[in-house]
């Protein structure tokens, strides 16, 4: 082990002890991946989807909590905070400048590795509209009317 130097010194003085995993900490609102259940982007928690999902993964882990990002309005955030009462899952919201940087809206998480394999709600690709595929398959109005012509 290597002894520390007198910039060791005055950058854990400035800015505290650094931590492992510093920036897995930062991109998952001050926890680590392992020790997750479920992550919902900030995309998700706005659009309300997930909600199922979320209130799933809050069933089968009541000793969980949820974590939210600050940097997300909290009109987006009352149906997972609501959720989050019906369960009796405490929940907090960090809000520093670190989780500014993520796109990471709320995780459910222990204090302690669970190792889950597969953390994030896989989105299922949208639909295009009956109206844009009619679109697509008819010829565009200027079409129409050169073939008029021809």
């Amino acid at each position: 082990m290597s002894k520390k130097n007198v910039d060791d010194y005055l950058t854990e003085g400035m800015y505290g002890t650094r931590l492992p995993k510093d920036h897995e900490r930062k991109q998952f609102l001050g926890t680590l991946r392992e020790r997750i259940v479920l992550a919902l982007t900030k995309g998700q928690v706005m659009s309300n989807k997930g909600l199922e999902q979320l209130e799933e993964a809050m069933k089968e882990n009541p000793e969980a909590k949820l974590i939210i990002n600050g940097h997300v309005s909290n009109r987006f955030l009352k149906e997972e905070k609501k959720i989050a009462d019906k369960y009796n899952i405490p929940h907090s919201t960090i809000t520093n400048q670190e989780a500014e940087d993520t796109d990471i809206g709320a995780v459910l998480t222990y204090d302690y590795a669970i190792d889950k394999e597969e953390i994030f709600i896989k989105e299922e690709p949208e639909q295009p509209d009956a109206k844009q595929e009619t679109e697509a398959e008819d010829p565009s109005f200027f079409s129409k009317i050169k073939s008029w012509f021809d």
